[in-house]
């Protein structure tokens, strides 16, 4: 990569939280949390929080119960996706407008290839331009690929713009833990603390054998060529697609009944099929999620032998995936989520 080329994370600040304060510009200021119907004494998690009530130790995943006991002052709302997503394509078109292009990774999200001598001047405008002509605040992360863009802008939060390259790799992440890498979960850290590998440079210092017998001959080595601020550095104009779609629902009361679930399951089932035939694209798997009371989350799914958006055939595969489980505990969540044909 030439000195003139460089990747842009634009990530907008608390979005759905500044969506919803956009709409009732009295809340401002005021802790708010978002998420299933809005109603924190019935079951449902956290969608999102704006920041004055995460300083109260509210995230997203969240049950709203929770949320609610560790701040009783906020404002909870219902999520509502439509207006978030028309929202997004606003913002969107505003990075559209610079000379660069523009790569969705979601409804808050996107990258940005540039060619530019001047990147820091670069990410000023796009902020500015996306608060002007949307009045919502965004962070941007200057990187040489995707993987150290992405994690600047975790340093440019909230409403900055931070810069991390090869030149600079080591000095802000060498000390940090693995999962601090783009890609690389808590369990893996676990994993890669048993190896005594508790930093991104123990990471980027491992024996390559090592890591693939442990992690396997691809994921092995990709850990550690991460751990060298390596990553993806191609920017595509191509949209946003979403990799599935799925509907989930979770019970005001346990529900133990098997024949109960069922009836849940076929009705969840049928509301996935309608989504996959309105996207007008193939599903290829379709998968059930179980969570048990307290808050044990299972999940199985089927492949389908021929991809299809054929309702009957959908619904069965969630029958056939719901199966698998080993239902001995009242359940409080189920979700049926159909996965698309990887174009």
């Amino acid at each position: 990569m030439s000195t003139t080329d460089w990747v842009l994370h634009v990530d907008l600040d608390q979005f759905i939280a500044a969506v919803e304060v956009a709409r009732h510009p009295e809340l401002k200021g005021r802790p708010v949390v978002v998420g299933g119907a809005g109603d924190p004494t019935q079951r449902g998690v956290v969608a999102t929080a704006s920041y004055e009530a995460r300083e109260y130790g509210v995230h997203s995943g969240m049950p709203l119960r929770t949320a609610a006991r560790r701040c009783p002052d906020a404002v909870f709302l219902a999520s509502d996706p439509p207006a978030y997503e028309e929202v997004s394509e606003r913002v969107m078109a505003v990075l559209r407008e610079f000379p660069v292009v523009v790569e969705v990774a979601g409804w808050d999200e996107a990258f940005l290839g540039a060619r530019t001598d001047d990147p820091w001047s670069l990410a000023r405008e796009v902020r500015r331009a996306v608060a002007d002509r949307t009045g919502l605040s965004c962070a941007v992360g200057i990187g040489d690929n995707k993987h150290t863009a992405k994690l600047a802008t975790g340093f440019a939060k909230p409403g900055g713009v931070y810069c991390l390259t090869r030149e600079n790799w080591g000095e802000v992440m060498g000390d940090r833990p693995p999962d601090a890498l783009w890609g690389v979960g808590a369990r893996t850290r676990h994993k890669l603390a048993e190896l005594g590998i508790t930093t991104v440079d123990d990471l980027a210092a491992a024996d390559r054998g090592v890591l693939a017998a442990e992690f396997g001959p691809t994921l092995g080595p990709y850990f550690r060529a991460l751990a060298h601020g390596l990553g993806d550095r191609e920017v595509t104009a191509t949209p946003y697609v979403p990799k599935s779609r799925g509907r989930e629902t979770t019970f005001q009361r346990d529900v133990a009944d098997v024949g109960e679930l069922r009836v849940q399951l076929a009705r969840l089932a049928a509301r996935v099929a309608d989504d996959v035939a309105a996207e007008g694209r193939l599903a290829a798997r379709v998968a059930v999620k179980v969570r048990f009371a307290p808050f044990v989350t299972q999940t199985h799914g089927v492949t389908l032998p021929v991809p299809t958006r054929d309702a009957a055939v959908l619904v069965r595969a969630a029958e056939e995936a719901f199966g698998r489980f080993t239902v001995d505990r009242p359940v409080r969540l189920l979700g049926v989520r159909a996965e698309f044909v990887r174009e």
